[in-house]
């Protein structure tokens, strides 16, 4: 099968496009044909050897648990049955960056009906994550929402419940047409976070109402200008550091202010336990067309310009790869 692999850590340029042996379901796993691939930001930091995330892989080292397919063969103690069917799932292996991939059975999600493998991807760890934000956070309709990153993966779940929920939502992000994107998932009020003086903006924008809940997926700076705008008796949830600078507020601030400030990546890491039913509750979302993910395809051939695309926050939405 052909797979990219990466034999030394540094930049998007190792990966490397290759014909590798196909893998062997063992007792208890699906062979997939893989259809579509999800590249996470985290991997970018993997793959240039920062250890900032998930331990560091051993290598040679085939990226990518986000797998969407097609089972086309099937390990020992595994029910015939599963063969031709449609699935997706979370926990890939030996990655999802190939044309072929195992994973447990216990592992899989059947496919929802009318739900593309792009978008079932998109959504197995992107809407599960993204599910569990939204949990932690527990927007009212009375909440004025400012998401940061808000053109990614899960900023553009967040933006699209906020708006369904009829909370009032000022969606950050970076670049004309990234902005132009969230004004078109019905955000009250868009921003190009680049520019200077954005927060500024947000606050005339406002006419007076302060934000009351911040969804950070960026960290840095641009988290630091959130959190002033955030109003006495928020809250500010954070998912993400796509900027891969830190941010964190005085504690003496924080209880001056009275502003409770959540890492909802690390509580979720700390649950694996809920961590299915929020993949089937995400799926279920996308099929029901809650939430709709945004999709930027890559051939699986050009792994290292998605790589590449990803670190510089030139893509909107998730990322995927097509065998």
């Amino acid at each position: 099968m052909h797979a990219v692999v990466l034999y030394t850590f540094g930049p998007a340029e190792n990966l490397r496009y290759e014909v590798v042996p196909d893998p062997v379901p063992g007792p208890g796993q699906v062979r997939i044909a893989v259809k579509a691939a999800g590249v996470h930001l985290i991997e970018t930091a993997m793959r240039a050897g920062l250890a900032i995330g998930p331990p560091l892989p051993e290598l040679p080292a085939i990226f990518g648990g986000e797998v969407a397919g097609t089972v086309e063969s099937v390990g020992p103690g595994v029910d015939a049955d599963w063969i031709g069917r449609d699935v997706v799932t979370s926990a890939g292996r030996p990655g999802g960056y190939a044309e072929l991939a195992v994973a447990d059975v216990a592992a899989l999600h059947r496919m929802p009906g009318g739900l593309s493998h792009e978008a079932a991807v998109a959504m197995v760890v992107t809407g599960r994550t993204t599910i569990g934000v939204l949990d932690i956070a527990g927007l009212t309709t009375d909440d004025v929402v400012l998401v940061t990153s808000a053109a990614g993966g899960i900023g553009r779940l967040i933006v699209q419940h906020a708006r369904r929920l009829g909370a009032k939502v000022v969606a950050a992000a970076g670049g004309p047409a990234k902005v132009a994107a969230v004004w078109d998932l019905g955000a009250d009020h868009a921003v190009d976070y680049n520019e200077p003086g954005w927060a500024e903006t947000v606050r005339e924008s406002l006419g007076g109402r302060e934000v009351t809940v911040v969804l950070d997926g960026v960290s840095g700076e641009k988290a630091r200008a959130a959190f002033d705008l955030l109003a006495d008796g928020g809250r500010m949830i954070t998912f993400g550091a796509a900027s891969r600078q830190e941010f964190h507020p005085d504690p003496e601030v924080l209880k001056a202010r009275d502003v409770t400030m959540i890492d909802a990546l690390a509580l979720l890491i700390g649950s694996p336990e809920v961590m299915p039913a929020d993949e089937t509750r995400a799926l279920a979302a996308a099929a029901e067309g809650a939430l709709v993910p945004a999709v930027q395809t890559f051939p699986l051939a050009q792994a290292a310009t998605a790589h590449a695309a990803l670190e510089s926050r030139a893509t909107t939405g998730k990322v995927v790869l097509l065998p």
